[in-house]
């Protein structure tokens, strides 16, 4: 039992402390984004071994270059149809549908899919805001768990050779509650949930489900001190430890088998 312990991923802290990392500006297509933030890193108090470096999408998309002209998008027929049901521009519902794998709700005002990713998420995660004053969209990363290793390798000595957490976080909606929040799309270096199934608690009750999406709750700390008008795009989280394989955040989609809502 010991042994298969030691395999769990589990993430820990007992006091934390959170900042926003200033002085990015504005990130241009083609940027090496690794390197344009080493500076404002090292300035806002450098990293530390077992930090945390969260990094909101849009910037990786940005220097990768996944914004879309709307004026050079065709819709199709789907896209027109669709966007008549839920009210959008047919222009953005074609960029939508390209980003998705399917469409799971589409209704007056809310187009949800699943991403070419696998996330459930309002309009593939295609977004307008802080992007060519609307006439212009940004998509999420090709591949968020590539970008956020990318990022941490070339930070790694920021942080005298770690370990080192980094986070890519995105807004989502949540089922039967108002409200969005950031949660994790890519993730390295840490494991992106902390499994307790088969731990004792404290009064020696054995757990049989208790998995915690830790990365998601990181996310959400970040957001608080990065806002959502406040063009800062990186925060870092200091205090916690971990330990466990890492899978990347495509362990917190859950399979569409095991989706109760799905069905």
């Amino acid at each position: 039992m010991a042994e298969m312990e030691l395999d769990r991923p589990l993430v820990r802290s007992r006091r934390l402390a959170c900042w926003a990392v200033e002085g990015i500006g504005e990130v241009l297509p083609g940027q090496d984004l690794a390197e344009l933030c080493r500076e404002p890193l090292i300035r806002s108090g450098g990293l530390q071994p077992w930090d945390v470096v969260l990094v909101t999408h849009k910037v990786i998309s940005k220097a990768a270059g996944r914004t879309i002209r709307l004026a050079e998008i065709v819709p199709g027929d789907a896209a027109v149809a669709i966007g008549h049901r839920v009210g959008q521009d047919p222009r953005m519902v074609e960029v939508i549908l390209r980003e998705s794998r399917a469409v799971i709700r589409a209704e007056p005002g809310v187009l949800v899919t699943e991403t070419v990713h696998g996330f459930i998420c309002a309009n593939a995660g295609v977004d307008r805001s802080n992007v060519g004053g609307g006439e212009e969209v940004t998509c999420l990363p090709e591949n968020p768990d590539l970008s956020a290793a990318g990022l941490r390798s070339a930070w790694l000595d920021l942080a005298e050779g770690g370990p080192l957490g980094v986070i890519v976080t995105d807004t989502f909606g949540r089922p039967f509650r108002e409200g969005a929040v950031n949660v994790a799309i890519g993730t390295s270096g840490i494991p992106a949930l902390s499994d307790h199934r088969g731990l004792l608690d404290e009064r020696g009750y054995l757990l049989h489900a208790s998995t915690i999406g830790t990365a998601d709750e990181i996310a959400g700390l970040g957001e608080l001190v990065m806002g959502k008008l406040d063009g800062i795009p990186l925060a870092v989280v200091r205090g916690f430890s971990w330990r466990g394989p890492e899978l990347g955040a495509q362990a917190l989609l859950r399979p569409a088998a095991q989706d109760i809502f799905r069905r």
